[in-house]
C-alpha cells in the first residue's frame, strides 16, 4: 500500500513539476513494472518450478527411507532393550543418534542444494527481464522505471541528471 501511495505521490509531483517547469527542464517520463509478475508469466519459470519440484520430491523420498531405517532400529531397540547388555544398548543408542545426525545433515544439504538449483534456474530469467526493462526504458525514452515487486528503481536513463555533485557542493563535501 505504501508503495502505491509513494508512487502516486512521485507521479503527482512529477506531473506538477513537469508542467510548471517544462520550459526549464527536459520532460521526465516515469514508468513502472512488476518483475515478480513478469517472472511468473514466463514459460521458462514453469519449467524451472517443475525441475525444483522433482528435485524436492527426490530428496523427500530419500529422507523417508532414512526415517524408515531409523524407525525400524528404534523399534527394535525398544522391543529388545530389556534383554540387551549395557554395551549393546549404548552401541544401539549411538547408532540411533548417528542416524538422527545424518538425517539432520541430509536435510540441510538438501535445502542448500534446492536453493542453489533455484538460484541457478531463476537468475538467467531475472537477467533476461532486467535486460528487457533496460531496452524498453531506452527505446521509449523513460527517465526512470520503478519495480513494484522490489523497493527500488529498475532503470535510470543514461540522460538522467546526477545531482550528487551538486549535493556534495551544497554539503561542502569534496
Amino acid at each position: 500500500m505504501t508503495k502505491k501511495v509513494f508512487f502516486t505521490l512521485i507521479l503527482l509531483i512529477s506531473l506538477v513539476s513537469g508542467t510548471a517547469f517544462s520550459q526549464v527542464s527536459p520532460q521526465v517520463t516515469i514508468a513502472y513494472v512488476n518483475t515478480a509478475e513478469l517472472l511468473d508469466q514466463m514459460p521458462e519459470k514453469a519449467q524451472a518450478t517443475q525441475q525444483l519440484l522433482t528435485l524436492s520430491e527426490n530428496y523427500e523420498k530419500e529422507l523417508k527411507l532414512m526415517e524408515s531405517e531409523y524407525n525400524k532400529k528404534y523399534s527394535d531397540y525398544i522391543t529388545y532393550q530389556a534383554s540387551l547388555s549395557e554395551n549393546i544398548k549404548l552401541r544401539r543408542m549411538q547408532e540411533l543418534t548417528e542416524l538422527e545426525n545424518k538425517m539432520g545433515e541430509f536435510m540441510e544439504l538438501a535445502q542448500k542444494d534446492i536453493e542453489t538449483q533455484e538460484k541457478g534456474l531463476l537468475e538467467p530469467l531475472k537477467k533476461k527481464i532486467n535486460e528487457a526493462i533496460h531496452a524498453v526504458g531506452t527505446e521509449r525514452g523513460y527517465t526512470v522505471v520503478y519495480d513494484l515487486a522490489n523497493p527500488g528503481i529498475a532503470f535510470v536513463s543514461p540522460n538522467a541528471v546526477n545531482a550528487n555533485p551538486l549535493v556534495k557542493l551544497k554539503l561542502s563535501i569534496r
